[in-house]
């Protein structure tokens, strides 16, 4: 039986439901139905499912027999090939564009810099997917749900990825109207170019990303628009196949720590449910630790949980110190400030769920800055896998938590990359460049000091002799 919004039972009809991630409501709601959180409390909203009526494989292995139906869309997706893990809509129904055709790299250059054993650390390179960044998983899944709701426009609030992947969709699928709410001066231009040429319709606020977060949920409330910002529990059904691509990539063996950026703490969400799950069905015996980097112009997770002793206590938060610090930030203008701009945010709509994934998975908060960042992103392109600011927090919290002897050398981590080196090509450039300005107006503004990893052009007259001997001189 499920609970509608007023309370009356109804018949469960279908597998899926919502339900009220606070254990003390409860409330569960049908899952054809909008909603971003509960109408008893207030609290946010899980996708659940009734897994007793549910075709769930007896063990993670049987999912490889989905690559011998390659020429169906729904089992070419990295997200829907594990359908039976988010049965929330029919096969019929799905919307896809290929995504999920990500890679899992071990990898020694990096490992060496983060301090680990050799074959112990691994990348999950999430900047494979078609619009170049892990948003496509959540997003192919919260677009397949906006079009069984039959919505003809669906909206987001963005530092760029969560755009550029609605963008992406609407276009390719012309399903619905992407509107992408920005704030000013607060996206990159790799990410800004994707959603200007998928043709979505772009309003820009004057403010930051939370301004226009407040802003995107008033006006989808006011217009009837489809919302597919993180707080949207289908968001995180996509996300969480992420984890499952891990498993499969080392053999369904179980990692000992995920590794992955703060920023409005989806991902972190996400994969802690992925596991709560898989644990639940007996797919796993254990589950992986859990690492959450703030960058350090960033971080109200870290605040909340390393100073302010805030937990999820099985559901009992403390509401107090959340609320404090909140008005903190108002009294104080404390606003979000990283060249890790994806993670730019100040308060993460999905906290809740991430200080339950925090104690679910035995998980950590830690800060890196900007310095830290760029140094850890140098070496993961030198390492063959560029990824974009925010992407390289998560190998430079890594290196923090080896120094701090948190994670043992032995340990088998995966660091999740979450965007590709293209999404923010000015940040590469100044970190690289021979030009002072260049470095000093890009990075040296947010306490960037030195690029001790820098791979800088060599300048040579035109002249074949002096070509040849730099080149010999240097290669």
């Amino acid at each position: 039986m499920l609970q509608t919004s007023n309370h009356t039972k109804v018949m469960q009809t279908e597998i899926a439901f919502h339900r009220c991630i606070n254990p003390a409501c409860g409330a569960t709601y049908e899952p054809r139905s909008i909603r971003t959180s509960c109408d008893k409390c207030g609290d946010l909203l899980d996708i659940a499912y009734d897994w007793d009526r549910a075709a769930v494989p007896s063990k993670m292995s049987d999912f490889e027999a989905m690559w011998s139906q390659r020429t169906n869309p729904v089992r070419f997706s990295g997200v829907w090939r594990f359908h039976e893990l988010l049965p929330f809509a029919r096969q019929d129904e799905i919307v896809t564009v290929g995504e999920g055709q990500t890679l899992l790299q071990q990898t020694d250059s990096v490992g060496d810099y983060v301090g680990m054993n050799h074959g112990q650390l691994h990348l999950q390179y999430e900047g494979m997917n078609p619009s170049g960044s892990f948003k496509d998983n959540g997003m192919c899944a919260a677009v397949t749900h906006a079009n069984m709701m039959g919505a003809k426009r669906a909206a987001c609030a963005s530092t760029g990825n969560t755009s550029a992947s609605l963008a992406l969709y609407c276009s390719a699928t012309r399903l619905m109207k992407a509107i992408i709410f920005i704030g000013s001066g607060k996206i990159s231009y790799g990410k800004l170019s994707q959603a200007l040429d998928y043709g979505a319709l772009t309003v820009q606020i004057a403010g930051d990303f939370d301004d226009a977060m407040i802003r995107v949920r008033q006006v989808s409330q006011e217009l009837g628009i489809y919302l597919v910002n993180s707080v949207n529990p289908f968001r995180l059904e996509g996300q969480k196949t992420i984890m499952f691509r891990v498993l499969e990539s080392l053999g369904w063996e179980v990692p000992d720590w995920i590794v992955v950026p703060g920023g409005n703490l989806g991902n972190s969400s996400a994969f802690a449910k992925a596991f709560m799950e898989l644990k639940e069905l007996g797919l796993v015996d254990r589950v992986p630790r859990l690492a959450i980097i703030n960058a350090s112009g960033a971080d109200t997770l870290y605040e909340l949980v390393e100073r302010r002793g805030v937990r999820w206590n099985g559901g009992d938060v403390n509401m107090d110190p959340i609320r404090e610090y909140n008005d903190v930030m108002d009294r104080d203008k404390i606003r979000a400030d990283t060249i890790a701009s994806a993670i730019e945010i100040n308060r993460p709509v999905n906290l809740k769920k991430c200080l339950r994934a925090l104690e679910f998975m035995d998980g950590v908060v830690r800060q890196v800055s900007d310095q830290e960042i760029l140094d850890a992103k140098a070496k993961v392109g030198a390492g063959g896998f560029g990824c974009e600011p925010a992407s390289a927090a998560s190998v430079a919290g890594a290196k923090l938590l080896r120094r701090e002897g948190v994670i043992a050398p032995s340990d088998r981590v995966v660091c999740i990359l979450t965007g590709h080196e293209l999404k923010d090509p000015t940040a590469t450039v100044a970190y690289h460049t021979t030009d002072q300005d260049l470095f000093n107006k890009t990075l040296g503004s947010r306490g960037v000091t030195k690029a001790s990893h820098a791979n800088r052009a060599i300048a040579v007259p035109n002249e074949l002799d002096d070509i040849m001997k730099a080149i010999e001189l240097y290669s």
